[in-house]
């Protein structure tokens, strides 16, 4: 599996990361463990937990993984996740440092260890002042407690904020962003892309398969049923199919991947993994499996690289409808006028 720096940090992770989103819900803590060796037996070394992981559990099966194994945990870079509610009182979520230090604190004790190598905060918090948090975060890098910090679900404008902020004050600057990321949701090309570009920030893009539908799971106009997220809830199946079902878009994604797929003798799901891990700024993708059998599948795409017309057919194919502004052709035109003089 190949590695990558971990953003403009000195850690090198690999491209295909474990999130353990599942562990203690959907996924027992015998079939966690068996995901965990496989993964580490693939070459992998990058675990992705956070605290409301099926609130706190994954956690502790993550630790009780890396206590049993000390030879694979020696080798794993860990990350975990704080600012969403652990508690029903009004400073148990957020980004506060009141909070962040009991999250923290509390996560460390989970995992069984005293220092984390990534912690990231989970989204934006907009009653917290943006310093309060990045002065926690620089506060805990020194501390011993975390190597490095980074955000979840930011948007360009934050990313950039937080980064000039940082440097303003001499603090840890972030060094990670974790979005939503694949072929069907590209909108974080239009400014999060380039702003973590801009400032030397790896993606660890979450739900690199669309929830399933670029596993070729679903079929156009065939309400999801069975062993499949959107058949196991039949009211989120049809709420959630639909739209997507509609659109043209997402029929021609799933042909083109299931085109290459067929010519290179490999799964939709490799196919979609490989084209996100190709992506620029992408550190480590994050896979999401339920099952051993699902986590093996998705470890194939360690070894599958896109040719560039491969990969030109998925960015037509999958291109972000977009408005005529700002992004759109409008948008475009008009900043040409404006560059070129004119009105």
């Amino acid at each position: 599996m190949q590695l990558r720096q971990m953003g403009h940090s000195g850690t090198a992770v690999t491209t295909l990361c474990l999130g353990t989103m599942t562990f203690g819900a959907e996924s027992s803590e015998e079939a966690s463990f068996r995901m965990m060796d496989d993964y580490a037996a693939a070459g992998g070394n990058f675990i992705d937990t956070a605290d409301v992981y099926s609130a706190g559990l994954s956690e502790q099966i993550v630790g009780r993984w890396l206590k049993a194994r000390p030879t694979e945990a020696a080798q794993m870079v860990v990350a975990t996740k704080g600012r969403f509610p652990m508690g029903s009182g009004p400073n148990d979520l957020g980004l506060s440092r009141r909070h962040l230090t009991r999250a923290l604190d509390d996560s460390l004790r989970r995992i069984g260890v005293d220092h984390v190598d990534l912690y990231q905060v989970h989204a934006w918090d907009a009653l917290t002042p943006l310093e309060e948090t990045l002065r926690f975060l620089d506060d805990a890098i020194r501390a011993g407690k975390i190597g490095a910090y980074g955000v979840s679900n930011y948007l360009g404008w934050q990313i950039t904020k937080a980064v000039h902020l940082a440097k303003a004050h001499h603090w840890a600057p972030p060094v990670t962003l974790q979005p939503q990321y694949n072929l069907l949701a590209r909108d974080i090309e239009h400014e999060i892309v380039p702003a973590c570009l801009d400032a030397g920030i790896g993606l660890l893009p979450w739900s690199p398969l669309g929830g399933g539908w670029l596993t070729g799971k679903y079929r156009r106009d065939q309400t999801p049923t069975g062993t499949t997220r959107l058949g196991e809830d039949p009211n989120r199946g049809v709420e959630a199919f639909g739209p997507r079902n509609a659109q043209e878009r997402t029929w021609n994604i799933i042909a083109a991947l299931e085109e290459i797929g067929t010519t290179r003798g490999v799964s939709m799901a490799e196919v979609a993994l490989a084209w996100l891990v190709q992506k620029p700024a992408v550190t480590s993708v994050i896979l999401g499996a339920r099952t051993p059998e699902q986590l093996a599948e998705n470890l194939k795409a360690a070894n599958l690289t896109l040719a560039s017309e491969e990969m030109s057919r998925l960015d037509a194919a999958s291109e972000p409808i977009v408005g005529d502004y700002p992004y759109g052709a409008k948008g475009i035109a008009q900043r040409h006028r404006r560059i070129e003089g004119g009105r």
